[in-house]
């Protein structure tokens, strides 16, 4: 226990690389201890470790020096299992190549914290002064920082500055890419189109920009995980309010104002890169439109949609970026699909954000392509044994089976947070299957997730649009669980009125009065509701909206809510395409197993398949 240097610094009014100096000038540092796992009954001799000043010497002897890979921390929105899976391939890889290996983590849910995974494992901060603290009593041979999320990122640059070697892509480059500004200046410099963008220099600046480009623009702070303080702005009175809490939550980094594309189509492209050179990459297309953060988008893998001349295209992009930022290791990028009117089967392909580190979605595609990508990052960083490249996506369009990953919330947990999808991450987790088509893989997928299952015969769809909602989906879905025989309710005459124009008959309006929370529950429940499907595109100012209280409701009440118009759309033709017959509960007028619908088989029958 004790006070941080930059705790110090900040009291001493200093900084905290002078009070480092200092403390080291008195011979002051932290001793490696073992945590003793028999509670003092036996000898404990594991590689379990801690660092503390509450000692006078190490229980290790320090003449391994490994390599050291940092974890990703506590599970919280943003970082979960996806990257404690990342740090367990990367020191596997590293033991396979004859490395010793150091582990820094400090969570013990993660299999990264199991003590026979790694050769040393401190359960320590992944602060700059403790992983720096470990690395010199460790003399150890070098850090990787690229597959814990970004909590390694933040850190990698001071670390770099100050004589740790950082291991793979250069914390120079790392920076570059995490700095909007710069990171747009090297988009522009090698030819790789990218929405319109301005730097920051003051909201005055930022509204003319906004009036230039026309609304909606975008607000992109650096250095922020899963889409922090990241928002959409549709007036100026928004963008604002919006540019203060960006500039809040990243006062040391610029914040960048982009033009927003609505209707466009996101893709992933993962990667991994040699010296500049790409090694294998994957493309991966989402569902949702492009607006939705990456962590909260439901990916398709083949991709069902993109032609193979855009597929060589998105190639092209990952080499010349993989070249600009001469990359050693892995790097995800997102990538806007858009409809080009002049050139509709040439659509625009636009650049909004790479990340120089292995992604939420490494293991999913590592598991989809059967092929570990961390494990080539891993080689590649440390240049030994760096597979030959190769186009793994080549010929994929004819694979026998499609995967899709899907997200899973915690609403239910977060107290009246809106479950609504837009740019800043909201998922705790997510879910991966496999199908023989994307709509079978999708619905597998959605029914795997916590809190979400089918509508019983009998019960009620309650429906809720907006002004951006597309008046196409909103009536292909209603008329598609009106069909089925499921009664529809919306909340008022005008949506009412719009489903009616498409077809839908018989919808009933329902007004809840939210407010009162002793009547709700009983007037929900009497209304036979058990799917919500919410397909409002604007997110809501305050919690007196209609959507907003809508959204909540179904969270609160444990009804299942689908709350993406593209996602309602999916799941409307994944029902569709189900056979007849295939069990015997109900699903509508269908006789359909509402909770497995489909053939289960494992990960390894559906590879089979390709052989």
């Amino acid at each position: 226990m004790g006070f941080a240097d930059a705790q110090i610094a900040k009291l001493m009014g200093s900084n905290e690389d002078a009070v480092r100096a200092v403390r080291k000038q008195f011979g002051l540092r932290p001793f490696a201890k073992r945590i003793d796992t028999l509670a003092g009954e036996f000898p404990a001799p594991t590689n379990y470790l801690y660092t503390t000043y509450n000692a006078a010497t190490d229980d290790v002897a320090f003449n391994e020096h490994g390599t050291m890979v940092l974890g990703s921390g506590v599970y919280r929105i943003g970082s979960s299992v996806e990257f404690d899976w990342c740090g367990v391939s990367a020191i596997r890889a590293l033991r396979q190549l004859g490395h010793k290996t150091i582990m820094v983590n400090y969570n013990p849910e993660t299999v990264s914290t199991d003590f026979d995974e790694c050769d040393r494992l401190y359960f320590d901060e992944l602060s700059y002064e403790r992983v720096r603290d470990i690395y010199e009593m460790e003399t150890a041979g070098g850090v990787i920082v690229s597959v814990g999320g970004q909590l390694p990122q933040n850190i990698a640059l001071r670390l770099h500055q100050n004589e740790v070697k950082v291991l793979g892509t250069s914390p120079e480059k790392i920076d570059a890419a995490e700095d909007r500004h710069r990171f747009s200046q090297i988009l522009d410099s090698i030819g790789v189109d990218q929405p319109a963008w301005k730097e920051l220099v003051s909201v005055a600046d930022a509204e003319k920009f906004a009036d230039a480009v026309g609304y909606p623009v975008l607000i992109r702070p650096s250095y922020v995980l899963s889409g922090a303080a990241m928002n959409v702005a549709y007036d100026a009175e928004a963008l604002r309010s919006n540019l203060e809490l960006a500039a809040s939550v990243s006062p040391e980094h610029p914040v960048v104002v982009t033009k927003f594309i609505r209707g466009a189509r996101e893709l992933d492209i993962d990667a991994v890169a040699s010296n500049g050179e790409l090694i294998k990459h994957a493309v991966s297309e989402h569902i949702e439109d492009a607006g939705v953060h990456s962590g909260d988008a439901s990916l398709i893998l083949p991709p069902a949609n993109l032609s193979a001349e855009v597929l060589e295209r998105v190639k092209d992009i990952g080499n010349k970026v993989a070249r600009a930022f001469e990359i050693s290791g892995p790097f995800n990028m997102q990538i806007i699909m858009q409809k080009n009117e002049q050139t509709p089967d040439h659509p625009d392909l636009k650049v909004i954000e790479c990340n120089l580190r292995a992604s939420r979605s490494f293991p999913f595609v590592s598991k989809v392509m059967d092929s570990n990508f961390v494990e080539a990052a891993t080689r590649a960083i440390v240049g030994e044994g760096v597979p030959k490249p190769v186009d793994l996506m080549k010929g994929s369009d004819k694979w026998p089976y499609t995967a899709i990953k899907v997200p899973q919330f915690s609403w239910t947990r977060l107290a009246g947070a809106d479950p609504f999808l837009g740019v800043e991450m909201s998922s705790t987790g997510e879910v991966a299957c496999f199908g023989k088509t994307p709509e079978e893989a999708y619905l597998v997928s959605l029914l795997s997730t916590n809190g979400f299952r089918l509508p019983a015969p009998g019960k009620s769809v309650y429906v809720g649009i907006d002004d951006l909602t597309e008046t196409r989906i909103a009536q292909k879905v209603a008329k598609h669980f009106a069909a089925a025989g499921y009664p529809v309710l919306t909340d008022s005459e005008a949506t009412a009125q719009v489903l009616a124009d498409g077809g839908v008959s018989g919808v009933k309006v329902i007004k809840f009065d939210y407010d009162n929370r002793r009547t709700l529950r009983d007037a929900v429940f009497d209304s036979n509701i058990d799917l919500v499907v919410n397909l409002a595109k604007l997110r809501p100012s305050d919690k007196a909206n209609s959507n907003y209280a809508m959204r909540r409701m179904a969270v609160d009440f444990g009804i299942p809510l689908v709350n993406d118009q593209r996602c309602a759309e999916m799941l409307v033709d994944a029902l569709e395409a189900l056979p007849q017959g295939t069990a015997t509960a109900l699903y509508g007028s269908q006789e359909l197993n509402i909770e497995t619908p489909v053939d289960v088989k494992s990960w390894q029958q559906y590879l089979d398949m390709r052989k």
